[in-house]
């Protein structure tokens, strides 16, 4: 379920077709996502998941679309 909200909201985002949006996506290799696009979709992000702020260090940390799943079950989870 996050899966699809993410390839949804990136695609929006980024203008990238959803359908090639998978868990070993790159944002900066395969999408080509720069810092303004990061703080973009990170403050997105904050709004669609009603997680509060995304820290520099949370997103320093986040390379993939998996990597950003993980890190939306464990705010979820809380």
């Amino acid at each position: 379920m996050i899966l699809e909200k993410l390839q949804s909201l990136i695609a929006d985002q980024l203008g990238v077709d959803g359908n090639t949006i998978t868990m070993d996506t790159n944002f900066e290799e395969d999408l080509g996502v720069d810092s303004l696009d990061i703080v973009e979709l990170s403050m997105a992000l904050e709004e669609e998941f009603d997680i509060g702020e995304m820290s520099e260090e949370d997103l320093a940390g986040i390379k993939t679309v998996g990597d950003l799943v993980r890190y939306l079950q464990g705010k979820l989870d809380m």
